[in-house]
């Protein structure tokens, strides 16, 4: 799964740091998403989609592979 969340916290010029306490999650949680190595759940897909102020469509889309 490919996101797009690093480049639209930056968008809203949001830390990891912001952006995790924002959603209740660590900020190594936001760096473990960001680099895909991390896949989160729908609660918390759904919450950085509101956060970001983004659709969830907008915020992550699949890849061939997936």
């Amino acid at each position: 799964m490919k996101n797009n969340i690093r480049e639209e916290r930056l968008e809203k010029a949001m830390t990891q740091q912001a952006l995790a306490e924002t959603i209740g999650v660590s900020r190594q949680t936001i760096f473990a998403i960001e680099t895909g190595k991390y896949i989160p759940s729908a609660i918390l897909v759904l919450k950085l989609s509101k956060a970001l102020a983004k659709p969830v469509e907008s915020l992550f889309s699949l890849e061939k592979s997936d």
